[in-house]
């Protein structure tokens, strides 16, 4: 066997169907209309040209109606394969990194790192728990996850999925050769491959062409660095609800396509409901996502290329898809008081209550858009601002610290903002992104398809304000008129990836949004009817013939290039093996589960308490899941072991927490990984209004402190600490001590762990 290179865990870096005829109901203007051949043959109505001027089908088609099954069989066949690829190749990723499968069970526990670990061990306390009911009972009335305090984990975390593995588990007769473990990465790793699945019929279904649902998989897998991290971070949130994401795009686009019958619509309806229900049920952030694709409605609803039932539609199902899970998840008042809802419900009043929208001259629509737009963002201010008064609502507040932080509207020295500011993860996207992005040779057809469809875009959208020259009855009986030759589906899909693409670029952490959707609109350039017939009608070439070679000839060209160049580099990575190698953690982890009572309550990092609850099942006193204004506050206290503390000070935290024992991380004390203000000891010392370490500049106002930092001060063991704590382990990384209680004749106490 190959040797294997040690690795620590923690120093790993991340990184369709036939398109159906769509359309909307009521819609007469000559963009929205295709012939039956046309229907028939699959594709999609080109931007640009009316559809009198387009010739019919080939006569090919009609000669072999068998051809289209058969094509149809082929994309449905490589769409399966590319998605079966993404999904193998993330577990062989993740069993090369680790050797998951050789790893001890405390080990594989401790590589579910920070908010992974703590998520996993709800899924395995369903499994360990007597009875299913039994577990529900635990997760509802839980006082495990915080010391002295009995929280409903069903209401405070979107941990549903953790539940509904560990119920299927229990159900499906697999016990005896899938370890629980592997049912669950497996899961994820699977829901990797209805990501693809997604991607490749939008692409798909905007282009007419499978070729470009191929190209937008293969691209997906090439740039898995940037497109995804689940291979070492499985249990993350977006793991989950991003392939929910996806999908939902995928329905959206086939909705707004034009001809669809009564029951169509229905059906993708429905379809864009559980989506958007699924994805909310598995993010807490979901509130955030939802709100840039409100915003997207709302921007095509302004440019009139949808119709008011479809408007309305949308927002309904966003609506009634937050609202399914506010009532799963007990009420849950953040989702209430969410500013997608407030957005919503103001931009559906405002709606309704300006019915002359859409008419009169272009400088009087416009001026009344402008006031629309006014009116509908007063409102959400308002009405979002009444929300959390009333359910008096703060657990969301120190997002919105960081993102007035992030647009620059004054800065911060909130401790809880700045941890979300100073990490990496939270900063804007770094330029090596899209070098990575240009060697795989998306970036630039993206780039182009982008800069294309905006003028097409911005063009339609100046020629939708001008009159339409008939009566509004007219245009209510024929529907709504939109721009000539641009297409609703397209529309939306280069809004949705301007957005999110905005979004990836002001907070590196999101950009796995939108790179996956930037696939499937660089495959749509690539392959798609549209942008090939404008290229080559400018060159004054264009002819039935060669769009065919061009739309068939370019992406094969450029799959061909990709395998040559990349075909090497991902055997080689996938032949690469590591090892897993965290002795310590082990060591401490192991320590903990043999020397310490069970009901031991333990102080530390976030990060290293979702580990500990994982691994011994001990009682925590903060943890990862920062979304409560309380837990918060307590989060900051434990934190002070960081900070220029006198040894009573920390001590009366700790005990009025609960805590049993601290541990401390070197790594913490000592920390070099961020630049000087960033570092959690600066930060805590800004927020205590104390000068940081080191050179450097510090804010007029801050004095130096008066007493030593409290992480290196107790490892001199003198007496004013020695009285109050007792080491009881440490090794090069951990130092774990017990706090003791208070004795009223003495405050010593004997050494040694309990």
């Amino acid at each position: 066997m190959e040797p294997r290179r040690r690795v620590k865990l923690s120093k790993l870096q991340p990184h369709a169907g036939p398109p159906p005829a769509a359309a909307d109901e009521g819609r007469r203007s000559g963009n929205a209309t295709r012939t039956r051949a046309e229907e028939a043959s699959g594709e999609a109505l080109p931007i640009g040209r009316p559809a009198a001027a387009r010739r019919g089908p080939s006569s090919a088609v009609r000669r072999w109606p068998w051809r289209r099954s058969v094509s149809t069989a082929v994309g449905l066949s490589l769409a399966g394969l590319l998605a079966l690829a993404q999904a193998w190749c993330v577990n062989a990723i993740h069993e090369n990194l680790l050797w998951f499968s050789q790893l001890t069970e405390m080990e594989r526990e401790i590589s579910f790192r920070t908010e992974c670990g703590l998520y996993y061990s709800y899924y395995k306390q369903m499994l360990q728990a007597p009875s299913i009911q039994e577990g529900l009972s635990e997760l509802i009335h839980d006082n495990l996850t915080e010391s002295k305090r009995t929280i409903n984990l069903l209401q405070r975390m979107n941990i549903y999925q953790e539940v509904f593995l560990s119920v299927l588990y229990r159900l499906l007769p697999i016990q005896s050769y899938l370890e629980p473990v592997y049912f669950y990465i497996y899961t994820v790793f699977s829901l990797q491959a209805v990501y693809v699945i997604a991607l490749y019929l939008t692409a798909w279904l905007l282009s007419g062409s499978w070729l470009a649902g191929t190209l937008s998989g293969v691209w997906y897998l090439l740039n898995r660095v940037d497109t995804t991290r689940v291979e070492f971070t499985i249990s993350l949130r977006e793991n989950w609800s991003l392939p929910f994401l996806a999908l939902q795009v995928t329905a959206i686009t086939c909705y707004l396509r034009p001809q669809l019958t009564a029951l169509q619509q229905k059906v993708l309806v429905w379809l864009m409901y559980v989506t958007t229900f699924c994805f909310c049920l598995t993010w807490q952030f979901n509130q955030f996502i939802l709100l840039v694709q409100a915003l997207v409605i709302f921007t095509l609803d302004c440019g009139d290329f949808l119709t008011g039932t479809q408007v309305t539609t949308m927002y309904l199902v966003q609506v009634f898809g937050l609202l399914s899970v506010w009532l799963l998840q007990f009420c849950n008042s953040m989702i209430l008081g969410s500013l997608v809802l407030s957005f919503i419900v103001a931009a559906l009043f405002i709606r309704h209550c300006q019915s002359g929208l859409k008419t009169g001259s272009p400088l009087v629509r416009l001026a009344k858009l402008l006031l629309h737009s006014a009116m509908v963002l007063l409102l959400t201010v308002t009405i979002n601002y009444l929300a959390k008064k009333a359910l008096q609502l703060r657990s969301d507040e120190h997002i919105f610290k960081f993102i007035k932080s992030k647009l620059a509207l004054g800065l911060t020295r909130d401790f809880d903002a700045s941890l979300y500011l100073c990490e990496e993860a939270f900063g804007r996207l770094p330029l090596d992104t899209l070098e990575r992005l240009g060697g795989t040779l998306l970036l630039y057809p993206y780039v182009l398809t982008l800069l294309l469809l905006s003028a097409m875009l911005a063009a339609a959208a100046v020629h939708n304000l001008r009159p339409k020259g008939c009566s509004a009855e007219e245009r209510k009986g024929g529907g709504e008129e939109r721009a000539a030759a641009f297409r609703p589906d397209v529309a939306y899909n280069l809004l949705h990836t301007l957005f999110y693409g905005l979004l990836a670029f002001s907070t590196m952490r999101m950009k796995y949004i939108w790179t996956g959707h930037m696939c499937a609109v660089a495959a749509y350039g690539v392959c798609g009817k549209e942008l090939w017939t404008l290229l080559l009608n400018t060159l004054r070439c264009n002819s039935r013939v060669l769009l065919r070679l061009v739309r068939y000839a370019v992406p094969l060209l450029v799959m061909g290039c990709l395998y040559y160049k990349f075909w090497p580099k991902l055997m080689e990575e996938l032949s690469e093996l590591r090892e897993f190698f965290d002795p310590d953690t082990v060591e401490l982890m192991t320590w903990i589960s043999t020397k310490t009572p069970k009901r031991a309550v333990f102080a530390g990092s976030m990060q290293l308490l979702a580990g500990i609850k994982l691994c011994t099942g001990r009682v925590l006193t903060n943890h990862p899941h920062y979304e409560d204004k309380d837990l918060r506050e307590r989060t900051k206290q434990v934190y002070q072991v960081y900070a220029r503390r006198s040894p009573e000070e920390v001590h009366s935290i700790l005990r009025a927490i609960g805590a049993d024992y601290v541990v401390l991380e070197n790594s913490i004390c000592y920390e070099k990984r961020h630049s000087r203000g960033c570092r959690l000891r600066d930060l805590l010392d800004q927020a205590n209004g104390h000068i940081m370490d080191g050179p450097g500049e510090n804010d007029p106002d801050l004095v130096p402190a008066s007493h030593p930092r409290f992480c290196e001060a107790i490892k001199t063991e003198t007496e004013a600490y020695g009285a109050l704590f007792t080491r009881t382990f440490q090794n090069k990384t951990f130092h774990v001590y017990r706090v003791k209680k208070k004795s009223k004749k003495s405050s010593k106490e004997p050494s040694g762990a309990q």
